[in-house]
């Protein structure tokens, strides 16, 4: 299994929350990584084409506002899935980073 790019892993964190439209999963991304992503609507809907065809997410519903087309996009089984196999990868090397980075700083008190 490959990395995930860290603006899907947003996605599919957003996600997870529950349904959203596009709208607010830009919204949730930018929060969820402290302002650090911000997501442009072409980028979010080509992911959300490709999280479609890799049956990681899936479309949910949709709603008409103000004369408009609101999709809502929600998380697969096998997306939440993916996301929890890619946390633990992410955990797992922040784990052995924070492990090293202690051990720099003991060697440095010594």
């Amino acid at each position: 299994m490959r990395q995930m790019q860290e603006p899907t892993f947003l996605i599919l964190t957003a996600l997870a929350a529950g349904p959203q439209h596009g709208y607010g999963v830009i919204t949730d991304v930018e929060r969820i990584s402290d302002c650090q992503v911000r997501l442009r609507a072409g980028t979010l809907y080509a992911a959300f084409d490709r999280l479609q065809e890799e049956g990681l997410i899936a479309e949910d519903r949709e709603e008409i506002v103000d004369g408009r087309v609101r999709r809502y996009y929600r998380l697969t089984g096998d997306g939440a899935a993916r996301l929890a196999a890619e946390a633990e990868r992410m955990r797992r090397h922040a784990q052995a980073a924070t492990a090293r980075l202690r051990a720099i700083g003991s060697a440095g008190t010594a």
